[in-house]
């Protein structure tokens, strides 16, 4: 597949976006250096079209996955169908499925929009801006449709792992999942998912949603730090796959399946019109 790319520049690093492949982020790195600030996507990477091969992603018009083959809404039931071939939940909304639009770019920012009917009416924008070494994301979502409808919002960032990664992100419980992977309850959280204080990351594969973040963290890797902040995320899933070069680590609005937790945590009930939006900013720091 070959795919279109829009560049991005500040003095100290460079970033590729791509648009018609989910509004995906494409190697954002240290101009000096060359270093890799989110995980380095090769030509193979770009040809296999998919968002999940790249360095950053967003998650629209929810996080995750939803459980039940849809979930409630006032005005009835909101049926939902799997959307990948590898997981019987739909997952991670349908904006990362879709071509985006460009609605404008420059050297340091870019917007890209996207209006959707799938699988409900929203209207969808990214900000992208790179500044003195941040990197700011500006997510927003309306509801498009004529009925109220339950929002989520989130990003998907993939982070290079080495030896030496370390992590800092407070936060106040874990939500523990069944085998079917989706959560069932909080719980408080095990020594190795401690990251009040910077640490490495778990050597034991972690895909869990952390509650009760104040949305900072700090990721140190060789060479540099990024220090990460979030609006509008009272949530971050950290996904560490055993024996992988990457981890991801996400700021989201709500815990995965919050559709059917009690008080539908995190979610906004949108009327027609209505909009929501999150945040998140990443500074380079060198050390």
């Amino acid at each position: 597949m070959a795919v279109t790319l829009l560049h991005l520049q500040d003095h100290l690093t460079r970033l590729s976006l791509a648009p018609d492949v989910g509004a995906s982020l494409v190697n954002w790195t240290v101009k000096a250096t060359g270093q890799a600030l989110l995980r380095h996507s090769d030509a193979s990477a770009l040809a296999a079209g998919t968002p999940r091969r790249l360095g950053c992603y967003p998650l629209v018009p929810w996080s995750n996955r939803i459980a039940e083959g849809g979930f409630a809404r006032p005005e009835g039931w909101q049926a939902l169908m799997p959307n990948t071939e590898h997981d019987p939940y739909p997952i991670h909304g349908s904006a990362w499925q879709q071509a985006w639009q460009v609605e404008h770019h420059t050297d340091r920012r870019a917007r890209l929009t996207l209006d959707s009917d799938v699988p409900f009416a929203y209207r969808a924008m990214l900000d992208v801006e790179l500044h003195e070494g941040c990197l700011s994301l500006e997510l927003q979502v309306s509801n498009q449709g004529e009925v109220a409808n339950w929002f989520g919002l989130g990003l998907h960032p993939y982070f290079p792992r080495h030896a030496e990664t370390r992590l800092q992100a407070l936060a106040q419980h874990v939500w523990l999942a069944d085998e079917d992977q989706l959560p069932s309850r909080q719980a408080p959280l095990p020594k190795d998912w401690q990251f009040a204080y910077m640490g490495p990351l778990p050597e034991r594969q972690v895909d869990h949603g952390f509650g009760g973040w104040p949305g900072s963290c700090l990721i140190e890797q060789p060479g540099y730090r990024l220090a990460c902040s979030a609006s509008g995320a009272e949530h971050f899933l950290l996904f560490c796959p055993e024996g992988k070069d990457f981890f991801c680590f996400e700021p989201v609005s709500h815990p995965v399946n919050a559709h059917h937790l009690p008080g539908r945590p995190g979610l906004r009930l949108l009327q027609p019109g209505e909009g929501m939006s999150l945040g998140f900013k990443v500074q380079y720091q060198p050390l």
